[in-house]
């Protein structure tokens, strides 16, 4: 799609109620874990940041059109991972136009989705996200990057992007288990400060994505 259209559409979408989508992909991993996650968090954003996110969560595939219809998408999941070429192209083309993809390894995505994240930028390398970037300093305030929300291999929560022209384009969230923050309080039984606080940082990626 040719990157001015895609900005037009965009700005269409963000003038009326916005729509945010889940990525379907291939590969065996669960791309639909965390059902309840994206419902959560979009209440949070249009309760306390003032976005006017619609309450319905779509899903998309890689290797669509209506790709370009969303200004973020999230993939989650717990395993294999599999990109097409034509997916390849289609995510490339959609985040060098615009688009924001946040990937969130749920626990054993790590191997896999590194290895398509490659195919996607073979020229980029992901680079930790320092500090001071602006998806850490609002609308809420995280000093110390990434929350933990989960403990698995005890390591430290990080955040990996890809930058085109100093946009970040592509967040990949890793050690953390944003989403599984975002999920209903009864599914984990986490406390209510660590829901906060994932809900908090998933406000701050939202934000970023609808405003650069």
């Amino acid at each position: 799609m040719n990157r001015y259209l895609f900005i037009v559409l965009l700005l269409f979408n963000l003038s009326s109620a916005q729509e945010i989508a889940v990525l379907k992909y291939s590969g065996g991993g669960d791309w639909y874990a965390n059902p309840t996650a994206l419902p959560n968090l979009v209440q949070f954003c249009n309760q306390n940041i003032n976005t006017k996110i619609t309450p319905k969560i779509a899903t998309v595939e890689a290797n669509s059109s209506e790709i370009f219809s969303f200004p973020f998408i999230h993939m989650t999941g717990h395993g294999n991972v599999i990109f097409s070429p034509n997916e390849i192209e289609n995510l490339r083309n959609y985040l060098i136009s615009g688009g924001f993809l946040h990937i969130d390894d749920n626990y054993g995505m790590d191997e896999y989705i590194r290895k398509e994240i490659k195919k996607l930028f073979p020229q980029k390398a992901l680079e930790e996200i320092p500090i001071s970037h602006a998806i850490f300093q609002g609308p809420y305030s995280f000093p110390n990057g990434l929350p933990k929300i989960h403990e698995h291999d005890n390591k430290k929560p990080q955040a990996f992007g890809i930058f085109i022209e100093n946009r970040l384009v592509l967040l990949y969230t890793y050690e953390c288990d944003l989403g599984d923050g975002w999920e209903n309080p009864e599914i984990h039984n986490d406390p209510i400060e660590v829901r906060e606080k994932a809900l908090k940082m998933g406000a701050n990626i939202i934000n970023y994505a609808f405003k650069y």
